[in-house]
């Protein structure tokens, strides 16, 4: 099972690249969260858009990906343009599943409850500069350089944050380079 992290802003801006993300085919399907900026441009027509394009975008729900077994994905809405509601994205999940929540937003990570197999976000281009022995000046979450970048476990919690492709505000990248992460997922062996 393979997750592939893609984040660019303005999905209808006419990227270059967004003709590639069309022709995203995936056994198990394409699957969404729409971010702060996606709402900032018109998140209406950006969800009907990838839809349109048989990617699904989940907002404060949950889908099983893999039928026959239990292994289910959830969307959370973005933090700061969306209403976040975890326990609503999780309500159908059957308690015995396998579950991947992703959002766009990394502060949500700590509502996530320990059933929650992996958490992955974007939205903090990993601060977008990361300069030698002093680090990332600016990371955009109330949390700082905690949920920054990369792969975090908190209290036996897996999360992924992807620093993405694009850059907000300036684009200046620098000691923090573009990235479409492939997690390779494989079920732990019980012993």
């Amino acid at each position: 099972f393979r997750i592939i992290l893609y984040w660019k802003h303005s999905l209808l801006s006419g990227s270059s690249c967004i003709g590639q993300l069309w022709e995203l085919r995936a056994r198990l399907g394409v699957w969404a969260v729409l971010g702060n900026h996606d709402w900032w441009l018109d998140g209406p027509a950006i969800r009907a858009e990838l839809e349109r394009h048989g990617i699904r975008v989940l907002d404060n729900d949950a889908a099983p990906i893999d039928p026959p077994t239990s292994l289910w994905l959830a969307g959370v809405a973005d933090y700061w343009e969306g209403k976040p509601d975890v326990h609503l994205a999780l309500e159908h999940v059957p308690p015995d599943a396998t579950v991947i929540v992703f959002t766009h937003n990394p502060d949500v990570f700590p509502e996530m409850p320990a059933r929650v197999a992996l958490s992955i976000a974007g939205h903090t281009h990993g601060g977008q500069v990361r300069l030698p022995l002093l680090g990332r000046p600016i990371v955009p979450s109330r949390f700082g350089e905690r949920y920054a970048a990369g792969h975090i476990v908190e209290q036996g919690r897996d999360f992924f944050v992807s620093t993405g492709l694009g850059t907000s505000i300036l684009p200046v990248r620098f000691g923090v380079p573009p990235e479409i992460s492939v997690l390779r997922l494989q079920a732990r062996q019980v012993r």
